[in-house]
């Protein structure tokens, strides 16, 4: 299988930053605010024109920004629908973000979809699909894709492989970027009775192009506690101490903060930023 000739992007700021939400979009156009770079979810933006791109390109003016989708369907067996991926080619030109990414999962089939990131049993004939579907998106767009590992909350008795010697795998036959999700990380480990540390060393250092932060919650199930990522309260001290670990593995990072449910108020938001920041820093000294 081919590997792509997409050229990496230009290096982005490895400060810290935060996921461009509609709550807090009135304080970043009323003053330029202490953050690195915004995310932006492009599947809000696959508009013609009106408000919405307007105050887009507003903040695009002040702030390096990344797109992150949620459809892509990198898993799916019938392939990336070519419409989204037409929409999504037309947005970037747009804005020129320097990173674009999506997930190692499926979300639809037979051009029903799903809103939901679905699991996918980690085998040959996987990977197989995922580098299609990879090498036909980075073609599309015209440029490199990072794709996320996602939250897991069970395992398939068929994988023949664990999610980091997966992605290392789809990075080198596809030349993707991964974007490592440490939350998501750290959920997964807890729910399936794995080791963190353990799975972060499968993670190949030279294509990891970001990280993620996020918080999670708990529930009891049977006696049992059930992680799940909600993004809907501060990162926790156990994933602050995988960031630390993944700095001294990775080096810095392009590193988002992200917080989509019960959104708080923009400066909770941007110390949690900054807390990255200090600890990229500490650990760079």
């Amino acid at each position: 299988m081919r590997r792509s000739t997409i050229p990496r992007p230009h290096p982005f700021p490895a400060a810290a930053g935060v996921g461009l939400r509609h709550a807090h979009m009135p304080d970043f156009l009323a003053a330029t605010q202490p953050v690195g770079w915004l995310e932006v979810h492009a599947e809000n933006y696959l508009v013609a024109g009106g408000p919405r791109l307007a105050q887009l390109e507003r903040l695009r003016r002040d702030y390096p920004v990344s797109f992150h989708s949620v459809a892509l369907s990198l898993g799916a067996a019938d392939g990336v629908d070519g419409d989204h991926l037409v929409r999504l080619r037309r947005l970037y030109d747009r804005f020129e973000p320097a990173m674009v990414s999506d997930h190692l999962a499926w979300t639809g089939l037979a051009g029903t979809h799903v809103p939901d990131l679905l699991p996918l049993p980690l085998t040959g004939e996987t990977l197989d699909i995922v580098c299609r579907n990879v090498e036909r998106v980075q073609d599309v767009l015209g440029r490199r894709l990072l794709v996320e590992n996602p939250s897991l909350y069970l395992g398939f008795q068929m994988d023949q492989m664990d999610e980091g010697e997966f992605l290392a795998a789809l990075a080198a036959r596809t030349g993707c970027g991964l974007l490592l999700d440490l939350n998501n990380l750290y959920v997964s480990a807890r729910n399936r009775g794995r080791d963190a540390v353990q799975l972060l060393s499968r993670f190949p250092a030279s294509a990891v192009g970001e990280i993620h932060l996020a918080g999670h919650a708990a529930m009891e199930i049977d006696g049992a506690t059930l992680l799940i990522d909600d993004h809907g309260s501060a990162v926790p001290d156990p994933v602050w101490a995988l960031y630390d670990i993944a700095l001294r593995r990775f080096g810095p990072r392009p590193t988002l903060v992200e917080w989509d449910t019960a959104l708080p108020p923009l400066p909770l938001l941007l110390a949690q930023a900054a807390r990255a920041d200090a600890i990229r820093e500490a650990v760079s000294c």
